[in-house]
């Protein structure tokens, strides 16, 4: 096998890879989730250690993933095979591959029923569908629009139809050119709320709230909350990110392009935060409501301000490019799967694989009305499908990453593919082999719930994890590790 896969097609530049990776994390994640969890966690103390974890946990599994998919330019089954073959390795880590394909497909399978609610609420503010006066009146529009599923189904039916006719298109005609204007607009449009929010009279109180760093006031539910946030909001060991890069051009560098996506999608998580808290405060309104922000205290203060339903609107629309930018990056793992490794043609397996996550989004969006009784141990298709994958796959998957890149693959590639020099690599790599793990660790063990962390008290125990994994990791690199270079390539 020679030591790179010849690629099929490649973004048109650099930029495209930029604007289509930062589509992926530039999510709900970040205009709905980001702000609330802000709100619920102490503002700008959660902000500080969110960054912190985006540079020591987010970026160095992101270089890994975009790795992968350049040297091995498929899907990520076929990537992830190609270069465990390449170190001397079977094609049992090909399974790594399989995981994050099949959680992407998963997480967009009821991430569309959370898009519907964003481009419902869209057709809501234009159509004037959200009069209400108070919080609970806006409670009862969402719960009454979660009742219906031929409305709610119609709603998520239109993302997966919109997602399936771009993906279908191709990826220069259909994903690079849809994101190269709808992530300039999405900015444009944040831009313009901004504007808005310094006239709204508690702007001041917003940016005290987001930048006022007071660590303090931040549990240690918080540290995990901002470490699993970093994580997740990347996109990680969902298919997408490795997928994308397998169209990276050669030329184009990793680490540069990494960081690039890193802080854009930063920026816009920021962004948020100063274009809604503003209206929060000046409607007296609490910044931890939690997932109901932007659903219904958001929508009740836009009521209260002048030409606010305009901005009503122009916030919803920004939530629906958001929404479709992500969507579309999560199924493309599983379309190129299909189209390179079986042979089907991109159209036909952009609209089946959209018939197969129909079905599936349809049971889920069952789950908030006609199908609220079918459960399992107490949770709906919903429920259990965020779970599998938010507690699960998404952890464990990004784990064998960094464990596999670390440790499995010869040094040789990633020397290659990343182009840093010696201490920039011995650096990425240490933060790959020990620390990021350890963050990843910590998010397992958490979101299962079985262990009280105490991240206040427990520090000194954290610290000696990070030395165990560190002398394991020296002691078994020699053992399971450089034998590979003498190995040679398959």
């Amino acid at each position: 096998m020679t030591s790179r896969q010849q690629p099929k097609t490649l973004w048109l530049g650099r930029w495209g890879f930029i604007l289509a990776a930062t589509g992926s994390a530039v999510g709900l994640g970040n205009i709905w989730k980001f702000p609330y969890m802000t709100g619920e966690y102490g503002g700008g103390a959660f902000v500080l250690v969110y960054l912190a974890c985006i540079l020591a946990v987010g970026v160095p599994i992101m270089m890994v993933e975009i790795a992968f998919g350049r040297r091995g330019r498929g899907s990520p089954i076929d990537a992830i095979r190609r270069v465990a073959q390449e170190s001397g390795r079977g094609r049992g880590w090909s399974l790594l591959g399989w995981m994050a394909m099949l959680c992407g497909f998963l997480i967009l399978s009821f991430y569309v029923v959370v898009a519907g609610w964003a481009f419902s609420y869209l057709w809501k503010t234009v159509s004037g569908g959200l009069a209400g006066s108070s919080v609970d009146d806006m409670a009862a529009i969402f719960a009454a629009n979660n009742a219906n599923p031929w409305v709610l189904g119609f709603w998520s039916t239109l993302v997966t139809v919109a997602t399936m006719f771009i993906v279908g298109t191709g990826v220069q005609k259909g994903i690079e050119r849809s994101v190269s204007w709808m992530m300039p607009g999405m900015v444009v449009m944040l831009a313009i709320m901004i504007g808005y929010a310094v006239f709204s009279g508690g702007f001041g109180q917003g940016v005290a709230f987001l930048f006022s760093f007071d660590l303090g006031s931040l549990s240690s539910e918080g540290l995990l909350a901002a470490l699993g946030h970093a994580f997740f909001t990347l996109s990680l060991a969902s298919g997408a990110i490795l997928t994308y890069g397998a169209y990276l051009p050669d030329h184009s560098s990793i680490a540069r392009t990494t960081f690039t996506v890193a802080i854009a999608d930063t920026l816009v998580a920021l962004m948020a935060g100063l274009a809604i808290f503003p209206v929060i405060f000046a409607n007296g309104m609490d910044p931890a409501a939690g997932p109901g922000l932007l659903f219904m205290s958001l929508p009740l203060a836009f009521q209260a301000m002048p030409m606010g339903m305009l901005f009503a609107a122009i916030f919803f629309l920004m939530l629906s490019m958001a929404a479709l930018t992500s969507a579309i990056s999560m199924i493309e793992a599983t379309v190129a799967w299909l189209n390179e490794s079986r042979g089907i043609s991109r159209v036909t397996a952009s609209w089946s694989a959209g018939l197969v996550l129909w079905t599936l989004s349809t049971l889920a969006m069952l789950s908030f009305n006609v199908g609220a009784e079918w459960t399992l141990a107490g949770m709906h298709v919903f429920d259990w499908l965020d779970y599998l994958t938010s507690r699960f796959m998404m952890p464990l998957g990004g784990l064998g990453m960094a464990l596999m890149a670390g440790f499995v693959i010869r040094n040789a590639i990633f020397r290659s593919e990343l182009g840093l020099s010696p201490g920039s690599y011995s650096a990425w790599l240490f933060m790959v082999r020990y620390v990021s793990p350890l963050g990843i660790v910590l998010i397992f063990i958490d979101s299962l719930g079985l262990v009280s962390l105490d991240l206040g008290r427990q520090w000194p125990w954290l610290l000696a994890l990070l030395a165990l994994f560190t002398l394991g990791g020296e002691w078994l690199t020699p053992r399971f590790g450089r034998q590979r270079i003498v190995q040679g390539r398959s």
